[in-house]
Order: structure tokens, then sequence, then C-alpha cells
């Protein structure tokens, strides 16, 4: 790959969704020359009208990228779009570099990675965090795993989409630091609703309080960010219900591996499984504040 310092890498772009659209279009505006493949063709649209090549499949991206980068939905998809008859492995050039920034398996990570060597590429996973806001300002945090070399590379690249970026161990650990992330949130954020629903049965002011709180030992972001938002009703997707059952479930299994049981995992499972069941698969992940509106749990 050539260097950043002299000319600039042609970067590919696979999953233009609620996140990929914003951190795609931090490269185009750094001047990278972006191609494109998403399995919505009309959610890539406007980067394709900012500039940005568009491709019919993840192989024919692949040939004329130095590094791709994805972010997609589920390992399933991960697994394809790497390994599957016009995935990037099929398609991808000599020392090329690419980058999984999805929320997938560790353990997919390490078969993808080992792998992708057989090919002469690099991969990298390197998922991220701090949602659609983190993504529209370029302060996303991005755990990576993988080839210190691969990572030194595309380190210019990650840091024209995150401000907290950190090569965390090889192959899967940017997977297991981002799972870690998710176990921290599914807590957290039950926390942050039986909170908001003491405080409203004890007639307080439920913002207020938050606002007190919220500088105090108790503050972070699922509480001064997502506690607002669920008081007002606003439960609009920075990261869906969905995903987010998708990670809790691949920690649990991960864990379970690891021979680790995570009881405060566990609840917050069987709790966002009702969201699910419930229809809000696809808001946001601090919805679950509903089902203790409902007397639900």
């Amino acid at each position: 790959m050539n260097s950043p310092t002299t000319s600039l890498p042609a970067v590919g772009f696979i999953g233009t969704g609620i996140m990929g659209k914003s951190m795609a279009s931090h490269l185009l505006k750094a001047g990278y020359q972006l191609h494109l493949f998403n399995r919505s063709p009309e959610k890539a649209k406007a980067l394709v009208e900012q500039g940005a090549i568009w491709h019919s499949s993840p192989k024919e991206l692949a040939a004329h990228c130095d590094v791709i980068i994805t972010i997609i939905g589920y390992p399933k998809d991960v697994e394809e779009v790497y390994l599957g008859v016009d995935g990037i492995l099929a398609g991808a050039k000599p020392n090329c570099i690419a980058i999984d920034m999805t929320t997938s398996s560790p353990a997919l990570a390490v078969r993808i990675a080992q792998l992708a060597r057989e090919h002469q590429v690099f991969v990298l996973d390197a998922p991220v965090s701090g949602g659609d806001i983190g993504a529209r300002d370029a302060r996303l945090s991005i755990m990576v795993g993988g080839e210190p070399s691969a990572y030194e590379c595309v380190l210019p690249i990650f840091q024209c989409m995150g401000n907290n970026i950190a090569l965390l161990g090889p192959a899967g650990s940017g997977q297991h630091a981002k799972l870690c992330n998710q176990i921290v949130i599914a807590s957290t954020i039950m926390g942050v609703c039986e909170g908001i629903r003491y405080a409203q049965a004890a007639g307080l002011d439920a913002l207020a309080v938050l606002k007190v709180i919220g500088s105090g030992a108790a503050g972070g972001t699922q509480l001064n960010v997502q506690g607002p938002r669920m008081i007002k009703g606003d439960f609009a997707p920075g990261f869906m219900a969905e995903h987010f059952v998708k990670d809790i479930g691949l920690a649990i299994e991960s864990a379970e591996q690891m021979g680790l049981h995570l009881p405060g995992l566990e609840q917050a499972k069987q709790l966002y499984q009702l969201m699910l069941d419930d229809g809000m698969a696809r808001d946001g992940y601090h919805a679950l504040y509903q089902l203790y509106l409902a007397n639900k749990v």
C-alpha cells in the first residue's frame, strides 16, 4: 500500500448505514478516493453524488482498493462479505489492508484474519463506539485487533473517523474490547431506567434529578445523554435495539467460551428480548425504558 504521506490510498467502504454514511463522508472530505458497495444502493446515493465510485459487489470493489472498510450488520454478513464467492478476499490485491468495523464475533475475526494471510491480505478488527453522533462528529472510539504494521499504515484513516484509537492486541482483540463496552452499557441502561422510574414514583422532576446526579458519581453517557431522551420519549435510533441484542448474544457466547458467568448481562438480554418481542427492534436501545413505563418488567 502506498504511504499516506506520499499518495493517499484508494479506500473501499462497505456499509453506509446510520454510522457508515458519516464515516465514509469524512474519508471523502479528507481527499481519499472512495469506492462504495452497499446492499441497498439508495443508501450510498448521496456519497456517489459527492464523488465516490460505486461497485456492484465486494469483490469488484476490492480489486480497486488499497484499504477496505466494512461496517455491516451481523457476523453472518461479515463472513459472506469477506469469504463469499463475490467477497473481499476473492478480489483483494496483495498487501491490501481490510478493516472490519462491525461489532462481530472475536472467533470469526481470528478466522478471517488467518484466511486473509493466505491471500497476502491483512485484516484488522476495529469495532467502534460512539453511535450516530460520534460517527457524525468524527469522535468515535476505535478498538483495534491485528498486526501492528497494518495498524500503523491505516492510523491516518482511523483518525479521520475517531479521536480515541487503540491497538489492543492480535486479531480478535478489538472485538473483545467492544463486547466489554456493550456489557457495561447493557447493565448501565437498566440502572438508568430504574433510577428514572424511582425518581418519578417519588414525585420528583426526573430531568432535574438527572442534572444533579449526572455531575456526580452516577454520571456518564448513558445517564447524561440517553436519560433525558428516555424522559422526553425520544427513542430514535443512534444504535438499534436489534443490533444491541446481537451484541449481547455475542458477549454471552464469548464469555461462556471463557468459562465466565455474567448474570447482569443475562438479565439484560432477557429484557432486551422483550423489547424485540414488543415490536421495538428498530428503536434505539435506550427504548428499553418503555418497558418500565408500561410495567412490563
